[in-house]
This record gives structure tokens, sequence and C-alpha cells, in this order.
């Protein structure tokens, strides 16, 4: 796993989705389907931003761009500087 998708786990399922086993959260699991609203999408969105020191375009949010934590860590290294 790497560091973004391992750190993007820790705040997602530390304070956004309640997982019973959070072992067996896994990355392509559905985190909408999970729990995560749409404060919870935007408050992991400032995470993001300020963690992995990256502007994530408002024109890119869309709920399949954080469906995953896969898919999330893509997104942002996608915009890393």
């Amino acid at each position: 796993m790497n560091d973004i998708k391992s750190r993007l786990r820790d705040f997602v399922l530390g304070e956004l989705v309640y997982c019973e086993d959070p072992d067996a959260f896994g990355d392509d699991d559905d985190l909408l389907e999970a729990g995560l609203d749409s404060l919870g999408i935007m408050r992991l969105i400032m995470f993001a931003e300020r963690e992995f020191d990256v502007t994530l375009p408002d024109t890119d949010i869309e709920p399949d761009t954080v469906r995953t934590l896969e898919r999330l860590s893509r997104w942002i290294e996608a915009h890393r500087r």
C-alpha cells in the first residue's frame, strides 16, 4: 500500500466512516456505501489538499472520484506538484 492510500485510510476510517473491521476494508471498497456523505467528502478533500500539498480542482469533484481509496489516491497523484 502506498503512503497516500495509507494516510487516506487512517483519516477516512478514523474520522469519517465507521467500519467494524478496518483491516477488512479494501482499497476498492465503496466509501459512499460505507457511509461517506457530502460533508465527509468536503472534509476529505480539505484533508488531502493540506496533507499532500495539492490543489484538487472543484470541477473534478464527482462521486466516482472519491468512491474508493484507490480512485482518490490516483486523483491526488495526478495533481501533485
